[in-house]
């Protein structure tokens, strides 16, 4: 071992042993000293003040809320406090999503409701009516296609079809029409089922 290593090896031990040899009294080592309570000016501020000497009886099977007012006061609370829940949270349950309210509303409106309420009921809602609309939802591109109006597909077996399509782009929130699109079959996401209620 050269000497130059071997005297960077005995600058580190040392410098090591230095900060060990002076543990910092707020960091961990110093806590330890306070668990064994060996420092009575740090023993009383970590491990606070003994409840009983403020009128409190832990051993008590009420509530401890309902007699102690606070540490600034001699006297135990009188009654509970006053105080008045707003009514907002005795809002009724909102009734349940009807079907009918999504035939209404704009396409734009339902792949809304459908990229932003992920494993919501108004989520099913609005791919439910995609599909009563034409719309296929593809599970590997992640994008809503459907057939160009009164444009056959140019290959159509029992596994996939080829042809013109329109695709919804969540990213840039638009349709493009694209053409000679191959969609399978089994890429595609089955029409939903509603819940009932």
């Amino acid at each position: 071992m050269s000497s130059v290593s071997q005297s960077y090896r005995d600058q580190s031990v040392k410098s090591l042993q230095g900060t060990q040899a002076a543990p910092d009294r707020f960091g961990l080592l110093g806590l330890l000293s306070v668990i064994r309570m060996s420092d009575p000016d740090l023993t009383s501020l970590a491990l606070g003040i003994d409840l009983t000497t403020l009128g409190l009886n832990l051993n008590s099977t009420d509530n401890l809320h309902k007699t102690f007012g606070s540490p600034w006061s001699d006297e135990p609370v009188e009654r509970e406090p006053e105080y008045n829940v707003p009514r907002c949270y005795y809002a009724q349950k909102p009734p349940p999503l009807q079907q009918g309210y999504f035939a209404k509303f704009q396409l734009e409106t339902l792949f809304y409701i459908f990229y932003s309420m992920p494993k919501d009921e108004a989520e099913l809602c609005a791919a439910y009516e995609l599909y009563e609309r034409g719309w296929v939802y593809h599970k590997e591109h992640r994008m809503w296609f459907t057939r160009v109006a009164n444009v056959d597909p140019l290959v159509k077996t029992d596994s996939y079809e080829r042809g013109s399509y329109h695709c919804f782009h969540p990213n840039t929130w638009e349709t493009i029409r694209k053409d000679n699109v191959v969609l399978h079959y089994n890429l595609l996401e089955k029409k939903p089922n509603l819940p009932k209620h």
